[in-house]
């Protein structure tokens, strides 16, 4: 079992930076690929970014790439999202995932933070 427990959200204004971390705790949780989605108001769950456990190979949605980075701190099991540049359309709850690969897909991660909210204003 692993527990992801997330930090960072908050109100911001267009083109301000933001930081999330999840910090992942848990049994075997070093060999966890890691995960950032975001889910706005009435739309489905979307990937944002993925780094692999082994090589810390990274992807990203293509609305975010040039913009967010995706980081992981294994020793202290934890993972990061950076965010610079953000927009109105980057506002959604984010979300921390851990599963076996580090895929682009929500049902491949088999545990989940609690969310936290990230509103961006104009």
């Amino acid at each position: 079992q692993v527990q992801l427990v997330e930090s960072g959200g908050g109100l911001v204004q267009a083109g301000d930076s933001l930081s999330l971390s999840c910090a992942a705790s848990g049994r075997t949780v070093s060999l966890y690929n890691m995960g950032w989605f975001r889910q706005a108001p009435g739309k489905e769950r979307e990937f944002v970014a993925a780094i692999s456990f082994i090589g810390g190979v990274t992807r990203y949605a293509d609305s975010v790439k040039g913009r967010f980075t995706i980081s992981r701190d294994s020793a202290k099991n934890t993972a990061f999202l950076r965010m610079n540049n953000l927009k109105s359309e980057d506002t959604a709850v984010y979300f921390c995932a851990a599963g076996p690969r580090a895929a682009a897909t929500a049902v491949e991660y088999a545990y989940w933070g609690q969310g936290t909210q990230v509103t961006v204003s104009s």
